[in-house]
C-alpha cells in the first residue's frame, strides 16, 4: 500500500495531515526560516547564499536567484534552472513537481500553485487533495503578481503579464494577459 507522501508525489488522492508530511513541511519551514533570514544577513556572499537556496531545493541551477522572502510547502519538489530569478515573496505550492527552466524571470509577489482539491464536495470534505506538476520553460517572463494555477505548462520564450492569472498551457512564444490569462495576437 502507498504511504501518503508516494500519493501525493504521484498525483493521486492524499491526506496532507499525515505525520511524514507534516515532519517534511515542518523541515521546509525551518529551512525557509533560516534562507528568509538571509535579507538581513549583512556580508553573506551570493555563494553562500545559493548554497543555502540548493539545501532546501529540489534542484539549484547555476546563477538561480530567489529573493527573500520565499515560501513554498516542502522544497524538495522544486526545480530551478540556471540563471533562473525570482523576485521578493514568491510562493510555489510545490505538492508534486515544479520545473522552471534556465533563464527564467519571475516578478514579486508571483504564486505558483500545484495544490488542487477534488471538484466533489463529498470527497473534498474528507481532506483529500492531490497536485498537478507545473512546468515553465527557459526564457520565460512572468510579471509580478501572476498566478500559475495546477498543471499548466508555460513553453520557452513566452510573456506572463503582470497580475495574470494563468488556467491553461501558455504556447511557446506567447503572450498571455488578464484573468483569465489570454493570448494576445501576435504584432
Amino acid at each position: 500500500m502507498a504511504t501518503e507522501k508516494q500519493k501525493m508525489l504521484a498525483g493521486e488522492l492524499y491526506h496532507a495531515g499525515d505525520p511524514e508530511l507534516q515532519a517534511d513541511m515542518a523541515a521546509a519551514q525551518r529551512w525557509m526560516a533560516r534562507y528568509n533570514d538571509t535579507a538581513a544577513r549583512v556580508g553573506l556572499d551570493r555563494a553562500a547564499r545559493h548554497r543555502l537556496l540548493a539545501e532546501g531545493l529540489g534542484t539549484a541551477g547555476e546563477g538561480a536567484v530567489v529573493r527573500p522572502p520565499f515560501h513554498c510547502d516542502y522544497g524538495y519538489n522544486i526545480h530551478l534552472g540556471a540563471g533562473v530569478f525570482l523576485n521578493f515573496n514568491c510562493v510555489i505550492l510545490d505538492v508534486v513537481e515544479v520545473h522552471i527552466g534556465d533563464g527564467t524571470q519571475i516578478g514579486p509577489s508571483v504564486q505558483i500553485l500545484t495544490a488542487d482539491h477534488p471538484r466533489d464536495a463529498q470527497t473534498r470534505a474528507t481532506g483529500a487533495e492531490f497536485g498537478r506538476p507545473v512546468r515553465i520553460g527557459r526564457d520565460v517572463w512572468i510579471g509580478g503578481g501572476a498566478i500559475l494555477l495546477p498543471g499548466v505548462t508555460v513553453g520557452d520564450g513566452a510573456l506572463i503579464g503582470a497580475g495574470s492569472v494563468v488556467t491553461r498551457d501558455v504556447p511557446a512564444g506567447a503572450t498571455v494577459v488578464g484573468n483569465p490569462a489570454r493570448v494576445l495576437p501576435a504584432r
